[in-house]
C-alpha cells in the first residue's frame, strides 16, 4: 500500500508563497529572501526519497531586524513520515549525518551557494536602481 503524504506538501507550497508574499523592507531582504528560496529547492531535490516526508518537510522561515536580514531553511519540527510515524525532524539529521549523497544541506551550499550568493547579489543591486 502506497504511503501518502497528507498536508506536508500543502503546508511546504503555502510556506514559499508566504516567503515570495512578503514584502521586503529594503534590497537586502530581497536579496536574502531570493537566495534562500533558491537553496531551498536545491536541498528539496538533492534529499533522497523513501516516502518523501523528508523531502517535503524543509522550510524556509526569514527575519529582519535592525542589523540585517536572515533566512533559515531547516526541518520542520512536526512533519512526520506517514508509514512510519517518525519525524522528520528526529530522522532527517540522521541521514544528513550519513555523508555523501545523503548530506543534502552540505550539498546544496556546495553545489549551490555560489549560484544562490549571484542569485541574491543580482537582486541587492537591482534594488540600488
Amino acid at each position: 500500500m502506497p504511503a501518502r503524504i497528507q498536508g506536508l506538501q500543502e503546508a511546504q507550497r503555502d510556506n514559499l508563497r508566504m516567503i515570495r508574499a512578503l514584502r521586503p523592507s529594503g534590497g537586502l531582504a530581497h536579496g536574502v529572501r531570493y537566495a534562500a528560496t533558491d537553496l531551498h529547492r536545491y536541498a528539496v531535490i538533492k534529499t533522497h526519497v523513501d516516502t518523501g516526508s523528508l523531502r517535503a518537510s524543509h522550510m524556509i522561515s526569514f527575519s529582519e531586524n535592525y542589523s540585517g536580514a536572515e533566512a533559515e531553511i531547516s526541518i520542520d519540527e512536526g512533519a512526520k513520515n506517514p508509514r512510519t510515524g517518525q519525524r522528520t525532524a528526529e530522522y532527517g539529521p540522521v541521514e544528513h549525518a550519513r555523508a555523501g549523497t545523503h548530506a543534502f544541506y552540505e550539498i546544496t551550499v556546495e553545489e549551490r551557494g555560489d549560484r544562490a550568493m549571484e542569485i541574491g547579489m543580482t537582486a541587492i543591486a537591482r534594488s540600488l536602481d
